[in-house]
C-alpha cells in the first residue's frame, strides 16, 4: 500500500504519492484526484516518493487530466520520480500531462 496526502499549497491541492501506485491502490489515488479537482481549480500530483507505477495508475492520473481539461483546471505533475518520468516517457503521455519540477507558493 502506498501512500496519498493531501495539502494546500498556494493555489493548489497538492497529492502527494509515496510506494507503489498498482491495482491494489489506484482506486484510492483516482478518488483524490477527482475530490481535489472538485474542491479547487488547481491540482497538482508530487510524485516524488513513487517508486513504481503501473498501468492502473498511469490510468487513475489520465482521468485526472481529462477531468481538469473538460472543466478548464489546471492538472499538473510534479517532481516525477526516475520510475514515474519512465513510465510517462514510454507511453508518451510525457507530451500530454504538464511536468514541472515544483509548485510556485
Amino acid at each position: 500500500m502506498g501512500q496519498c496526502v493531501v495539502e494546500t499549497v498556494g493555489e493548489y491541492q497538492v497529492i502527494r504519492l509515496g510506494g507503489e501506485v498498482d491495482m491494489s491502490w489506484s482506486q484510492d489515488v483516482r478518488r483524490a484526484v477527482l475530490d481535489a479537482l472538485a474542491a479547487s481549480p488547481k491540482v497538482a500530483v508530487n510524485l516524488a516518493g513513487v517508486g513504481y507505477i503501473d498501468s492502473s495508475g498511469i490510468a487513475a492520473l489520465v482521468e485526472g487530466f481529462q477531468a481538469a481539461r473538460t472543466k478548464g483546471q489546471s492538472f499538473v505533475l510534479v517532481e516525477c520520480s526516475t520510475a514515474v518520468l519512465a513510465v510517462l516517457k514510454l507511453a508518451r503521455l510525457d507530451k500530454v500531462f504538464t511536468l514541472k519540477d515544483r509548485i510556485e507558493a
